[in-house]
């Protein structure tokens, strides 16, 4: 602020009777009045009757003292004129006093009873200043938008009263009417500079204004909510009005619920805790958030079924019919889900079944699912587990939580609408768990026979029997599956098709449905088994039929676009030869197996959850000092199992026709190709030896051959796991002669016969066989002292149509 002229300042010393006053701060040039009826008030102001009607007013600290003493009252305060005076009835005095000037006391006195205080008084006559203009203006902006918003000041008197051209008469006079406490009021009044008073209330508005603006706004916002909830209360009293006229009550909604509890089947506990819920809901209020959750709570009771069953189809003979309708191969499926029905037959209330199917993806284990619901005449309901980390996913959120639901098992009931579907846990193993709990160990009590016909759900907090339910699980690989969750279930594994079955299925099934998905007919789409044989050989490599049926698809898309644009008479015939027209290059060749024999090239068999795979595995002699190295991302298991293939060799150094030392002076670089792929497992052992001894000896590897086995120090070879996914991928890539442990001998009688027939297996119990086989030389020492191969399963001549056939 700019400094002003002050023209003059006049001060002078006065003694006048004082009056303390409470709850309120007197200015000058304010017209107040009030009721004294202290006995030293009435005598200060009897005293200043009889003399100049002049009186000093100051303020209390604690309105509360009754008797104040000169330090229990403010030293500033107003000099003024007693107007009126009326004594009342009951001995008090009604005064009007009008504030003439600001004075600050120097001594207090008690003189006869009353205050008489020595007081100074100083005058400032403020120049006109622009400045003090710009400051005059803004302090009257101000204060008019303070009486606008403070409703309870009168606009139009208020803004009269401050019209005026000296600053410190306007200053007084805007402080007077402000809403102040007592301490900020009495902070204005010891001020007195009239320029610095003058923009201490400037300062004093802007915060108030910035209150009342909030203030409206808070209260606004207040009413508009108070409305909405007395529109809605006004439009729910005039609906209960309309319905009693009808004679439709409030009072025969809750008799409806009431029949709907009663007609619903529940057990007698879980009638009685509906029936208490339906109580508490009759005492709410209709539009209090607890008469919601309740109703929420009896809806879902009522939602889901309690006696309601599919009428179960329990044909032997339908069922075969639909599963082999819908499903080719598979026979060890079908022939336990026959099994259950034949048992449904003979016991009336058999517990319900929990059957696993364990699979690569695209074997049909979902599409099985639904087949056995169609089979039985079941509903059919499916949840997927993928992903799922949280434990309230099963069993739901307790209803003290804002928007709780029941877990999944729950809300599928209700979707089921039956209390006996076919009930598909998708994806089981692909569940995980956090600090939000384990959902496997929630459908331990699931998935459990014997426990349950008592599930219980966290929302709905009653007792629900689960155990008419026939529960289908879902799986890749088992390794994932808690050890007590798979012990609950039947596994069932599905391994994967073989050429001929998913020729047969994408006869029966996938081109017929890829056909209807494309809107085209037989006659406009015509395709031959050397096509579908192509398009498994070369575009698709996978233990299941899902890319199969996506690139028949894809060549349906590609017609169905001809037959648009040349017309609905065009006819494709899709034949081997005219299939890389509709689906371009080959993603695959038509064999895996290397082209020719090599030194230390074997191709071995792996299992991944995905099906078998062959893994071409090579092996490096160079000079060097003995170290061996493995590279293509093999786990710990594989490379034990190399350093157990070395040791190996180097027991049979002598009979290799190796130096005895040999391995001092060279370095051995063991390495699987694709090695982005993480690779392990002990199956590897013979594959690894047959390398090494074929790197070291210098003699070659058949290449038409391929093997698996574990292999121990002393050159035994061991069982291993997943023996018809690997000999269905060596099949896959054209290999049709495998090495396997002898141990596995008992594995075949599940196998598909054409495996039996098409391939020649080799049943080995010793290493030293192994290497007569694959070795494209014989080694003398080796064929003096080891019989040749127990077995041969035959025929010993390769398919003439195959590739291999002709090497």
């Amino acid at each position: 602020m700019a400094n002003s002229t002050k023209t003059s300042v006049t001060s002078d010393v006065r003694k006048l009777p004082m009056m303390p006053i409470r709850d309120m701060v007197i200015f000058p040039h304010m017209v107040t009045p009030f009721v004294v009826g202290r006995e030293s008030s009435v005598r200060a102001l009897e005293e200043a009757l009889t003399a100049d009607r002049k009186i000093f007013l100051a303020t209390q600290h604690d309105a509360s003292v009754d008797e104040p003493t000169a330090e229990d009252i403010y030293e500033t305060g107003t000099i003024g004129t007693i107007v009126q005076s009326v004594r009342m009835p009951d001995g008090n005095i009604k005064v009007l006093v009008e504030g003439i000037e600001r004075a600050r006391s120097i001594e207090v006195n008690d003189e006869d009873g009353f205050f008489v205080a020595t007081v100074r008084t100083g005058r400032t006559d403020l120049e006109i200043t622009p400045q003090v203009e710009q400051l005059m203006h803004r302090v009257h902006t101000l204060f008019e938008q303070y009486v606008k918003l403070q409703q309870s000041l009168n606009h139009e008197s208020v803004a009269a009263s401050v019209r005026m051209d000296e600053p410190a008469k306007l200053a007084d006079v805007i402080a007077a009417n402000l809403q102040l406490g007592i301490d900020e009021k009495q902070q204005l009044l010891d001020v007195f500079d009239p320029e610095t008073r003058l923009a201490r209330v400037g300062d004093v508005l802007d915060v108030a204004i910035e209150k009342l603006n909030m203030d409206r706004t808070i209260q606004s916002r207040v009413k508009r909510q108070m409305e909405k909830a007395q529109k809605e209360y006004y439009l729910n009293e005039k609906i209960k009005a309309i319905q009693k006229e009808l004679g439709r009550g409030e009072k025969s909604e809750f008799d409806e619920l009431k029949k709907k509890i009663e007609s619903a089947g529940m057990p007698k506990d879980v009638l009685e805790k509906s029936l208490q819920e339906l109580k508490k809901l009759e005492a709410m209020p209709a539009m209090s958030a607890e008469s919601t959750v309740s109703r929420n709570y009896l809806d879902w009771l009522l939602a889901v079924p309690w006696k309601k069953r599919s009428k179960e189809i329990r044909s032997i003979e339908h069922a075969e019919t639909i599963l082999n309708s819908d499903h080719y191969g598979l026979e060890k499926i079908k022939e336990r889900i026959l099994e259950f029905l034949a048992v449904r037959q003979l016991v009336k209330n058999p517990k319900g079944s929990i059957l696993c199917f364990v699979g690569p993806p695209g074997v049909g284990k979902t599409s099985l699912g639904m087949s056995i619901a169609k089979a039985t005449g079941r509903k059919f309901v499916r949840m997927s587990l993928g992903g799922v980390r949280d434990e309230a996913e099963i069993r739901g959120h307790r209803r003290t939580y804002i928007g709780a639901l029941p877990g999944q098992i729950i809300q599928s009931m209700k979707k089921a609408g039956t209390k006996n579907p076919v009930f598909m846990l998708d994806e089981i193993d692909k569940m995980a768990s956090d600090f939000r709990g384990d959902p496997a160990s929630a459908l331990l009590e699931v998935l459990d026979p014997e426990q349950n016909s008592s599930f219980q759900d966290h929302y709905l907090d009653v007792e629900y029997d689960l155990s008419n339910v026939l529960f289908v699980a879902t799986a890749n690989v088992l390794h994932t599956i808690p050890g007590p969750l798979q012990d609950r279930m039947e596994i069932l594994r599905l391994h994967g098709y073989t050429e001929i079955e998913k020729l047969e299925i994408a006869k029966q099934y996938l081109v017929r449905k890829q056909r209807e998905g494309t809107g085209l007919t037989p006659e406009q789409l015509v395709v031959e088994d050397d096509a579908l044989k192509a398009i498994i050989r070369n575009y698709t490599r996978e233990a299941g039929v899902r890319n199969l049926e996506r690139e028949i698809g894809n060549v349906c898309r590609k017609v169905a676009r001809r037959v648009v644009q040349r017309g609905a008479d065009y006819r494709e015939v899709l034949t081997g030869d005219n299939v890389n027209e509709l689906l371009g290059v080959a993603k695959f060749r038509d064999s895996q197996v290397h082209e020719k024999s090599e030194i230390g090239l074997v191709t071995g068999l792996a299992w991944t959850e995905v099906g078998g795979t062959i893994l071409q595995t090579e092996v490096q002699v160079l000079d060097g000092k003995g170290k061996m190295t493995a590279t293509g991302q093999l786990g710990d298991v594989m490379q034990e199992s190399a350093q157990a293939a070395l040791s190996y060799v180097r027991s049979r150094a002598q009979h290799l026709g190796l130096q005895k030392e040999f391995y001092r002076h060279v370095d051995i670089h063991v390495h699987v190709p694709e090695g982005a792929i993480p690779k392990d497992g002990p199956s590897a052992g013979i594959t690894l030896a047959t390398g090494l001894a074929s790197a070291l000896t210098k003699i070659k590897v058949r290449r038409d051959i391929a093997m698996t086995g574990e292999i121990t120090l002393r050159g035994k070879v061991l069982a291993i796991g997943g023996l018809k996914e690997k000999l269905l991928a060596a099949h896959r890539a054209g290999i049709f002669e495998v090495v396997i442990p002898e141990e596995n001998r008992k594995d075949l009688a599940d196998f598909p016969e054409m495996l039996k027939t098409e391939m020649k297996l080799h049943f080995v119990e010793e290493m030293d066989e192994v290497l007569q086989i694959a070795l494209e030389e014989k080694l003398p020492e080796l064929s003096e002292e080891t019989p040749a191969a127990l077995t041969t399963v035959i025929p010993p001549e390769l398919p003439a149509t195959h590739p291999v056939a002709h090497q």
